[in-house]
């Protein structure tokens, strides 16, 4: 079994992406928050990848990244980044605190599965 922890505090969005992850056959759980991603990564078994947002309320998608890498247990699940921040920098950053690969939103179904097919198989 594939699991996907998606971290997205936009509803349709979390929607969306799970539904994505879904047709490709990964079993997805999402939350709306850092701070309760956090708390589902202590308590369930590890995931094949994360789909992390970076502005959200509270702590940051950055925060959380850095948070994960600092586990010997997380540091070597791909985090994808996924953000309606464009800029080169945003990507830059968001790579530098440990993400795997960064996507903007909005993206095509097609482009979001591509990228996720290259860190998980099923």
């Amino acid at each position: 079994m594939t699991i996907a922890l998606v971290v997205e505090d936009t509803e349709s969005q979390r929607q969306l992406i799970s539904a994505l992850l879904g047709q490709a056959g990964l079993v997805t759980s999402a939350v709306s928050s850092a701070e309760l991603a956090w708390e589902w990564l202590q308590n369930n078994p590890c995931p094949n990848l994360i789909v992390l947002d970076i502005i959200m309320p509270g702590e940051t998608g950055l925060d959380l990244c850095r948070k994960i890498r600092a586990n010997p247990q997380w540091k070597d699940i791909p985090i994808l980044f996924c953000s309606s921040k464009a800029e080169d920098f945003d990507r830059f950053w968001a790579l530098r605190q440990g993400g795997t690969d960064y996507i903007t939103k909005p993206f095509s179904p097609q482009q979001f599965l591509e990228t996720v097919s290259r860190y998980v198989s099923h």
